[in-house]
């Protein structure tokens, strides 16, 4: 549930086929640079009703540290 949410907001921001995403995709394979990210995590806290404070979003290197991140927290 949570991946395939995270994926659909991913999917949208990054124009990308959701096939083309899985937990391991990592936010280098989606070319996104910083301000891409920050606006990811925006995006992600809105739907999601939670923070994502910058140092662990510096953190996230995939789709599934997102996903980690949100079902931890």
């Amino acid at each position: 549930m949570i991946f395939e949410k995270v994926r659909e907001i991913i999917c949208l921001q990054f124009e990308l086929d959701e096939d083309s995403i899985t937990e391991e995709t990592t936010l280098d394979e989606l070319d996104a640079d910083s301000l891409d990210i920050v606006d990811l995590a925006m995006s992600l806290e809105d739907e999601f009703d939670m923070e994502f404070p910058e140092e662990v979003v510096e953190e996230f290197s995939c789709v599934g540290d997102i996903v980690k991140y949100i079902d931890e927290n």
